[in-house]
């Protein structure tokens, strides 16, 4: 799994798995050296490992995913883009959840408040969350599932926020699981 901030959606995730038996999360990557899910990841037993830009371009993060027996990729609030060589590597294998109704507001730079500001500064009456597969591009890949929740006159970014975050919490495991189920064989 990798995520860049607090790491509550990756903490939702390993707490789910750990109800399992067949899946775990073996290792959370992060590019932020202090970012909170450090922390989480040390409370809740799950392995870790920092990487920065350079790692990320010369193959040392792909290493780590092939060192740890890595099946499937979760992105949890990771931002930046994933690099070709991993998304070649596991093809059909990377998720993503997106705080918006894709393809509306994602890209570059769209995460966080900053979607949420997008939204309500736009009049959408509706928001929510997008889970797709990795591409090459900023939230551009099939989409898998969305849930949805209304846009309310008195909502501010923080406001809203919180529902999505909400719809994340309660959709994001569930719909990682079943689609790690849908597929046939553990990648090699």
């Amino acid at each position: 799994m990798f995520a860049s901030g607090s790491g509550s959606n990756a903490e939702n995730l390993v707490e789910y798995f750990n109800k399992t038996v067949e899946k775990e999360v073996a290792l959370i990557l992060t590019n932020n050296p202090k970012a909170y899910v450090l922390e989480r990841a040390k409370r809740l037993g799950v392995a870790t490992e920092v990487f920065d830009r350079e790692d990320l371009k010369k193959g040392k993060v792909l290493e780590a995913l092939r060192e740890h027996d890595i099946d499937f990729i979760v992105l949890a609030g990771f931002l930046w883009l994933m690099p070709a060589e991993i998304v070649r590597a596991y093809k059909g294998r990377i998720v993503n959840i997106h705080p918006a109704l894709l393809p509306k507001y994602g890209g570059k730079g769209m995460y966080g408040l900053h979607v949420h500001r997008a939204v309500i500064e736009n009049g959408e009456k509706e928001s929510g969350i997008t889970i797709h597969y990795v591409n090459e591009e900023y939230d551009k890949g099939d989409i898998i599932f969305q849930a949805r929740c209304p846009v309310l006159p008195d909502d501010t970014p923080e406001s809203l926020q919180e529902r999505v975050h909400a719809l994340e919490y309660e959709h994001y495991p569930r719909v990682v699981d079943k689609v790690i189920e849908s597929l046939s064989e553990p990648r090699r």
